[in-house]
């Protein structure tokens, strides 16, 4: 049986790339640099900071200047984290559904709490979470282990009685390896490249209501 459905935030939840995006290409006319599209930034987006800066300044964590560049970039963000952004379609219909059977649910997310706090308030989902896991509650992110035990501990969830949605390789990794079984949402932020057959996803979803055909074949 399936006790708790947890969930990445960025890309698998919520529609934050417009956000994302928008501080990226602020950055980026700040100092001279082209802007990049939208498509070009979904694809980026759950790679974080690291990512965004990699995708419009070729600035790499082993850069002199990287740390420099994600403040100013994490800065910009923070005055418009909340301004585009929107729970896909299909979320709060989840959610209900999800309640009306008693299966808990919750958030892991590498999103630093300093955004995650307030963000996820103001998203609307009809019922809250029972747990928010952000980026640096723990001492390592996913794909480490250690953000999803810590989740499962913290609502006496069994990971083997668990699921994990998330939209990135290192999402199912962590669920994996953590012993949930994992689903991958195809409306995520996934690159034409992302060879995502080989991430060894137990299920494959195209829309958040999918995952209800996902637990009845749990769970029938």
């Amino acid at each position: 049986m399936i006790h708790a459905v947890l969930f990445d935030l960025d890309g698998t939840l919520a529609d934050t790339a417009l956000d994302l995006g928008g501080a990226l290409n602020t950055l980026l006319a700040r100092h001279g640099l082209p802007a990049k599209s939208m498509d070009e930034i979904r694809t980026q987006a759950s790679h974080g900071t690291a990512g965004l800066l990699k995708l419009g300044a070729n600035i790499t964590p082993e850069h002199p200047d990287y740390t420099r560049w994600h403040t100013e970039y994490l800065d910009e963000y923070d005055g418009r984290y909340a301004q585009d952004t929107e729970i896909f379609d299909g979320v709060n219909k989840l959610i209900a559904e999800l309640d009306r059977r008693g299966i808990k649910w919750g958030i892991i997310t590498n999103k630093p709490a300093r955004f995650t706090d307030k963000l996820v308030p103001k998203l609307g989902f009809i019922i809250p979470p029972v747990v928010v896991v952000s980026g640096d509650t723990c001492s390592e992110p996913k794909p480490s282990v250690k953000p999803m035990l810590y989740a499962c501990g913290q609502i006496h969830a069994n990971p083997q009685h668990t699921l994990y949605v998330g939209d990135a390789e290192r999402d199912i990794q962590a669920g994996r390896n953590a012993g949930m079984k994992t689903v991958l949402a195809e409306w995520g932020y996934i690159a034409p490249e992302d060879d995502t057959g080989s991430w060894q996803a137990d299920f494959h979803i195209r829309t958040p209501l999918d995952l209800l055909e996902c637990l009845d074949k749990i769970q029938p």
